[in-house]
């Protein structure tokens, strides 16, 4: 059993940097990308809430932690905004939690032709079932532990911080 938590973003079709273009356009959820890619692996997906990473506190971390340590599942996926992705890995990193946890989210609105949330979705459940329990990040077809990750603003990737 795979525990999908949504906290928004991107990924989920909502445009923060024009939010007037929410009123047009028709916001996507995750059970539609799982849906549409007819999988077979048994899921439960939790809204935690709806937020732009940016505005994601630390009170919304421990609510996510707090999610976490109830949930009976040990794999874990969290959907989220890429602008704080990796203060929210770190966050949960250092708690010692033993699942494993896997970051995604999308540099491309999720309801757009051109988005890259469907694979960065399937590529990110798809390492969590292979990954040993820790926190890691999946995105740009790569996975990055939380120790190590960095968002180069510049070419919109994340990557290693030991290989700038």
């Amino acid at each position: 059993m795979i525990h999908i938590i949504t906290t928004g973003g991107t990924i989920e079709g909502l445009d923060y940097e024009n939010p007037e273009n929410n009123l047009e356009q028709s916001k996507i959820t995750i059970r539609e990308f799982l849906d549409s890619a007819n999988v077979s692996f048994p899921y439960i997906i939790e809204k935690a809430f709806a937020k732009d990473s940016r505005s994601i506190t630390d009170e919304d971390r421990m609510f996510l932690l707090k999610k976490i340590k109830a949930s009976n599942a040990e794999k874990i996926l969290i959907t989220h905004g890429t602008f704080t992705m990796e203060d929210t890995a770190f966050y949960l990193g250092n708690k010692g939690l033993e699942k494993t946890i896997v970051l995604v989210g999308s540099f491309i609105i999720g309801n757009s032709k051109d988005t890259d949330a469907s694979f960065n979705l399937g590529f990110a459940i798809s390492s969590l079932q292979f990954l040993k329990p820790d926190v890691y990040i999946a995105m740009n077809g790569k996975i990055f532990h939380w120790k190590d990750v960095t968002k180069n603003t510049d070419t919109n990737k994340f990557m290693s911080k030991n290989k700038n």
